[in-house]
């Protein structure tokens, strides 16, 4: 994942990862009622699904797992249930930042230590370049511990106005007005309650993630100040001054484009493949079915994340390209048109997967590093 939110999710992973909440999907199970009275009704005969075609149990929502928050609770305890899920969120924010932070700097592809030689499996000799908890090291050596969290200030303040965004549409958008999967759907009934699911879920998305983005962008510019040892942006107030004087209203939306298309095609990709395989491939005879389709999503989300981590790539680095930073202007990179040569820059040279790792760092062909 990237420097999003990680939202991703996340965003379960990534969200920190994907990782708190309860999706859409979720409240299905939670009005259902309890005890004996619930499994003394049987369903009509017109409403069992096909013999020939199974239908599995609902599916928690694949978008917790960029680490957004489930939706706040109703009544008299929304207020509190609304704050636990910030603080639980910044808790959560605050303990990954120094991962997220030197993911960034990587991303920017700073490598002010030079790569070490190692073996792979093959017993081959390879170059490796430090790993997050060398990294780390080193930016305590420089900035002390606290300089682990730099940025993180604005990176609380998008992850908390996220969260309260989901919050106020679901009671705008209540999602217990959406009919939820079940295994008494025939196909085509349950796909289209999946694309209707899966539809809310992205609306929801999209919209934190423009009104999140403008912090999002000021936390990426205060973390890549390490490089060049900058102090351009200190606070939000004054770093938002300092864009919209220099940048105007745009300067806080630069690479929103390819962040909304990677949470659109992680929505979409994860809750069609982890309901194609619960529909086809899991057999209802086989006697842990229930258990490989309450993980079915999980996996899903972990696998399309990785598909779709080019896209928060490149969302970071415009965020920071052609701001005034060194870790935005060559040698470090190009500047940028737009991220469409941001992406066809990464391609060529073979980087567009650059940073997905933090533990076993290979030089690559197409790395910016140079051996003295």
């Amino acid at each position: 994942m990237g420097a999003s939110d990680p939202e991703v999710a996340p965003w379960a992973p990534g969200g920190a990862a994907g990782m708190a909440g309860a999706g859409a999907g979720a409240g299905a199970r939670g009005g259902a009622p309890a005890g004996v009275e619930a499994r003394a009704r049987d369903p009509p005969p017109a409403h069992r699904a096909h013999p020939r075609h199974p239908r599995p149990a609902a599916q928690p929502s694949a978008r917790r797992m960029d680490g957004g928050a489930g939706a706040p609770g109703s009544g008299d305890n929304a207020p509190t249930t609304e704050a636990l899920f910030v603080a639980l969120g910044a808790g959560v924010t605050a303990l990954s930042h120094p991962l997220l932070y030197v993911k960034l700097l990587i991303q920017v592809g700073h490598e002010p230590m030079p790569p070490t030689l190692g073996t792979n499996v093959l017993g081959r000799k390879v170059l490796y370049l430090p790993s997050f908890f060398t990294y780390a090291k080193y930016i305590v050596q420089v900035d002390g511990k606290i300089g682990l969290f730099r940025g993180l200030s604005p990176r609380l303040m998008s992850n908390a106005l996220s969260t309260v965004t989901r919050g106020s549409m679901k009671k705008v958008f209540p999602p217990d007005e959406m009919e939820q999967v079940s295994n008494k759907d025939d196909m085509k009934t349950s796909l289209k309650k999946v694309v209707k699911e899966t539809s809310y879920e992205m609306m929801m998305q999209c919209v934190s993630r423009m009104l999140a983005h403008p912090l999002h962008v000021i936390s990426m510019r205060c973390m890549v100040q390490f490089v060049g040892r900058e102090a351009k942006y200190s606070g939000v107030l004054s770093s938002i001054g300092k864009i919209f004087k220099e940048e105007g209203l745009l300067g806080f939306f630069v690479g929103l484009i390819p962040h909304l298309l990677g949470d659109v095609v992680f929505l979409w990709g994860c809750n069609l493949l982890a309901h194609f395989i619960n529909a086809y491939l899991v057999d209802d005879s086989f006697s842990q079915a229930l258990a490989i389709r309450s993980y079915t999503k999980f996996v899903m989300g972990i696998a399309v994340s990785m598909l779709t981590y080019p896209f928060l790539l490149v969302g970071d680095l415009m965020a920071v390209n052609n701001c005034g930073l060194q870790a935005g202007l060559p040698p470090y990179s190009p500047v940028f048109k737009s991220w469409i040569h941001c992406w066809r820059y990464l391609s060529v040279q073979g980087q567009l997967f650059r940073g997905s790792s933090l533990l076993f760092r290979r030089v690559s062909s197409g790395s910016c590093f140079a051996l003295e």
